[in-house]
Order: structure tokens, then C-alpha cells, then sequence
């Protein structure tokens, strides 16, 4: 998985779907609850508040079209100028979360939220060169199994050389179909020149991951909110109570969201049934509905620490809000990222496939807003954590994680 260094956000809720997102956090090749049941070709079940009138004057649009054809010097094809003006009518809210997908890009849009994509399956980065680096293979991927290492320095990809170009770009040209392949020119120790020729694969991506900290802390990592979030953290959390641990570190740094159904069933680890999770409300003001913990509350009464820092949105936010507003955890760390909308995924046009994408185009659209147990919508302004705890650059090349360290201090008190 060729992931972004510095993480993106997201989040979502399956209806096919009904989500939270900012944009998905991401590997190459890849990363990014209970909505209402979206069928292709239908409209969202709920009314209209924007105002607009049930049909558009296009002529003008037509106008502009006659005049384009008419004087650009260039090749455009009218799948083209289709295709532009569908993305213009999305980002015409002005929403950075509204948006048009073709149905290639409604199927990359569900994979990135799953955690499964075709790719390499290495993190990538940049150094203090700016160089394009591997930061790590992934164990048991094709990066690794054809010998990239971390620090290797991507010079070239596919013989496009790799100078000033972005991490996103890179990920972009590294990604590709299963069973492709991609040749990296990269140097070793700043001295060997060496060239890999790697098949890309399937990138299946766990998204929670737990140890036991010395001092008997649960410690357990949810980098994302994806299909597997909820069965993986249920026997995490049988698996952590099993072992009588004192505290639990629950560790969202960075995790950019996801499924909401993923959301509430973690959530509900912590919490018993009936305790609120968060409300949805259209127009700031009317509930739609509200989302309530089902249990089974297998953690419950164990102190918890929510690790929470500026790359940690919707889910995360949601989860920790949760967590935070019905007394189960203390949050440490920094003020979040602050994305309190919801969208939802419909298909505008073909059908909803298995896997959850569109036949043709898709439409993400936000269609609500979400707010804290507390009643605090969270957009623009994040979560305040009850103790700040913040990471300077050298803490970061030290490898000194002050945040985690506070998490300990405070449950071995």
C-alpha cells in the first residue's frame, strides 16, 4: 500500500453509504453505519433545502458550449465536456465534500474506503532533500518481496523521473491494475543505483491492530474505519478484557475516517446499550436521525486514553466525541481536523454493484450534518483534547512519542 506520508481525512456510512469523509488517507495502490438504503437512480430520501428549482434553463450552458466547440484549439471530446459539466454541477455547492465520480472512480472511491486497492504496498514519503522515499515496505507485499527497503530513494517510476514531484503524483503513477507492472529506479545509501521491476497485487490492509504495553495497557491502533473495523475490534476488545489489562490506549492519530456503521460498533465496546452516539440533522436544526450504541460494552468501567491529533477526522472524531461525552475516555493529544457533515454515495445513473460502487456515475453528496452527544457540531473546529499534548519536529525524529508516554503516565496513576 503506497501510503501519503502525511495522512488525508475521511468518513463515511454505509447505505451504500452513507458517509463522513474528507478524502481518504491512502496507500498506492489504495487508503479512506447504518444509512438509509440508497438504490441506483433514485434521489436521496430527503427534501430539498437548497432552494433550487425542479428544472434547470440550460441555455446559456449551451451558449458557452457553441463558443468552446467553436474556438478551442485543441482536441476535446464530448465525453469530455460531459463529463466536466457533472463535475462542475457537484462542485457548484461550493462543498468540498460534494462530489462527482465516473464509475471507474466510484469503484477506486470504495476501495480506498475499505482498505483494499491494487498496488506495491509500501509507504512513501519525502525526506529532508525532499527526495521521494520508501518509508516501509509492507510485510509480505510486492514491495518487499522484490527487495525495496526502506530510505531507498525513488528516482525514477516507469522512466518518468520523480524531481518535484508530489507524493499523491507518485502514488498516482505507482498504483495500477493487479497483475501489472511498475519499475522503480531507486538508490541505496545514498551510493547503490538499483532498479526493481515489481507486480502490482491486491492490497488488503488490516485496520486495527492492538499489543499489551508493559504495565498491562491494552494499546490498540485503528488507522482507519473500514469493513473489517468492527469484527477485528470485537475480538480485540474480548481478546484485551480476557487479559484483565488495567487501561487501554486507543490510538486514532492520523485516521482519516470511514464506515459510520464501523463508528458506532467500536463505539459500542466502550458503551452499553441506548447510550447516544451522535445525532444527524439537515439544516443544522431538524433530527434525522440517531445513532445509539448496541453494546456489547465488553470494555466497559476500563480506564481509556483516546489518542487524537490534527489528522484525525469524522469517524475518529465521531468515536472519540462518543467515548469523551458519555464519561468512557479521557482524550490526549491535539485539537482534531473538524469535519461534522454527512455524505451520502447515489447512484445517479446504471446500478449499484456488489462491491458497493456505481455501474456508471456516482454522486457523494453531504446531506446532513452530525453533532456530539453533548450537541456540539465539531465541523471547522475539531475536538478539543482535556489534555494538550503536542509533538515538535524533533520529538518526531527522535521518535519521542510524548502523546503515547502521557497516555501511559496517566493510566499508571
Amino acid at each position: 500500500m503506497e501510503q501519503t506520508k502525511v495522512k488525508k481525512r475521511g468518513f463515511f456510512t454505509r447505505p451504500w453509504v452513507v458517509l463522513l469523509l474528507v478524502a481518504a488517507a491512502f496507500f498506492t495502490g489504495n487508503a479512506f453505519g447504518n444509512g438509509v438504503l440508497s438504490f441506483p437512480g433514485q434521489s436521496s430520501e430527503f427534501k430539498s433545502v437548497s432552494g433550487l428549482p425542479e428544472n434547470v434553463d440550460y441555455s446559456s450552458v449551451e451558449d458557452l458550449y457553441d463558443t468552446l466547440r467553436t474556438n478551442y484549439d485543441g482536441k476535446l471530446t464530448e465525453d469530455q465536456v460531459i463529463t466536466g459539466l457533472k463535475k462542475g454541477l457537484a462542485e457548484s455547492t461550493g462543498d468540498p465534500y460534494t462530489e462527482y465520480f465516473t464509475a471507474v472512480k466510484a469503484k477506486e472511491f470504495v476501495g480506498q474506503l475499505n482498505n483494499s486497492f491494487s498496488g506495491i504496498g509500501a509507504e512513501l514519503g519525502k525526506d529532508k532533500d525532499s527526495n521521494l522515499i520508501i518509508v516501509s515496505p509492507i510485510d509480505g507485499f510486492p514491495a518487499d518481496k522484490a527487495g525495496l527497503k526502506a530510505q531507498d530513494i525513488i528516482t525514477n517510476i516507469n522512466d518518468t523521473s520523480t524531481t518535484n514531484m508530489s507524493i499523491d503524483e507518485a502514488v498516482t503513477k505507482i498504483r495500477g491494475e493487479k497483475g501489472t507492472k511498475v519499475t522503480l529506479k531507486v538508490v541505496r545509501n545514498r551510493s547503490e543505483a538499483l532498479t526493481f521491476t515489481v507486480v502490482r497485487d491486491t492490497i488488503k490492509i488490516e485496520s486495527v491492530k492492538s499489543e499489551v504495553l508493559d504495565g498491562n495497557i491494552g494499546y490498540v491502533t485503528i488507522s482507519t474505519f473500514a469493513d473489517d473495523t468492527s469484527k477485528l475490534m470485537e475480538s480485540t476488545a474480548k481478546d484485551l478484557k480476557s487479559r484483565n489489562v488495567k487501561g487501554i490506549i486507543l490510538d486514532m492519530r492520523g485516521n482519516p475516517g470511514g464506515l459510520l456503521d464501523a463508528a458506532v460498533s467500536v463505539s459500542g465496546q466502550w458503551l452499553p446499550s441506548g447510550k447516544t452516539i451522535l445525532q444527524e440533522k439537515r439544516g443544522g436544526k431538524v433530527v434525522v436521525k440517531t445513532y445509539s450504541s448496541e453494546g456489547p460494552a465488553t470494555l466497559a468501567g476500563i480506564p481509556t486514553v483516546v489518542l487524537l491529533d490534527e489528522g484525525s477526522a469524522s469517524a475518529s472524531e465521531i468515536t472519540a466525541g462518543a467515548l469523551r461525552d458519555n464519561g468512557a475516555a479521557r482524550i490526549i493529544g491535539v485539537k482534531s481536523y473538524g469535519k461534522g457533515v454527512v455524505q451520502q454515495t447515489l447512484c445517479v445513473q446504471g446500478y449499484r454493484q456488489s462491491d458497493g460502487s456505481c455501474s456508471a456515475d456516482m454522486l457523494k453528496v453531504t446531506i446532513a450534518s452530525w453533532f456530539r452527544p453533548n450537541g456540539e457540531n465539531i465541523n471547522n473546529k475539531g475536538i478539543k483534547p482535556d489534555q494538550e499534548v503536542k509533538l515538535s519536529e524533533a520529538d518526531v525524529e527522535a521518535k519521542n512519542d510524548r502523546q503515547k508516554q502521557a497516555a501511559i503516565d496517566y493510566l499508571n496513576k
